[in-house]
């Protein structure tokens, strides 16, 4: 009696897709008047450096492919070996000039470099308040205030930095706001400036500010 030949297994390579879920919706016309609404060194999207396979991977793949013994890569230095010059390059993130935005830029868009730092990119973005308000692209502006707040906070020196970090925000709004013009810039400034004063005053989202405004 011949043997029922065993079913051959079906190898499935699953592709994992990442959804992107974004608002839509007309703009306002006065932000239609706006000039191109990429600044330099304020990029509108959410930068990401896509994972590649370096030659290095492919080689020690195909090494182990063949049976040659491939010596594992050395253990991760501690958590607490820091970078002494941390509290320099967090400084120089957070200032108010364009250069010091197109390097925070580069480097969220790349932290890999970075990871021995220990940096805290996380970010809500504007929090309860619009990214965009009528259309204005503020979000990038929000996400690098968050940066500066969460960071100093976590090396215990945020209330000496407070003032620096939230002017920083306002010239981050305010580079956005040079691309427009006339009655679109007027606006753009305004929101900017109520931005700006709800973080200075409260350190919250403008959104969350009382109705009757800061009190003296």
């Amino acid at each position: 009696m011949r043997p029922t030949p065993r079913p051959r297994r079906a190898v499935i390579a699953g592709v994992g897709i990442r959804g992107a879920v974004a608002r839509t919706g007309a703009e306002p016309a006065a932000a239609a008047e706006c000039g191109p609404r990429g600044v330099p060194g304020l990029p509108l999207q959410e930068d990401s450096v896509p994972r590649r396979h370096t030659p290095a991977r492919v080689s020690a793949a195909a090494a182990v492919a063949a049976g040659v013994l491939v010596l594992a890569a050395p253990a991760p230095a501690p958590a607490s070996a820091v970078p002494a010059d941390k509290p320099q390059v967090l400084s120089g993130w957070t200032q108010t000039g364009s250069a010091s935005y197109t390097a925070w830029a580069a480097a969220r868009s790349d932290p890999g470099p970075w990871a021995a730092y220990g940096f805290d990119w996380s970010t809500d973005h504007c929090t309860s308040s619009p990214d965009n308000p009528l259309g204005f692209p503020f979000r990038n502006a929000c996400a690098r205030h968050d940066f500066g707040y969460r960071n100093h906070k976590r090396a215990g020196v945020f209330p000496a930095h407070k003032a620096r970090l939230d002017d920083a925000f306002h010239a981050d709004l305010q580079r956005v706001c040079a691309t427009c013009s006339g009655a679109a810039k007027t606006s753009c400034d305004g929101t900017a400036w109520t931005y700006y004063q709800a973080v200075r005053a409260f350190g919250v989202s403008p959104q969350d500010m009382p109705a009757d405004g800061p009190t003296a």
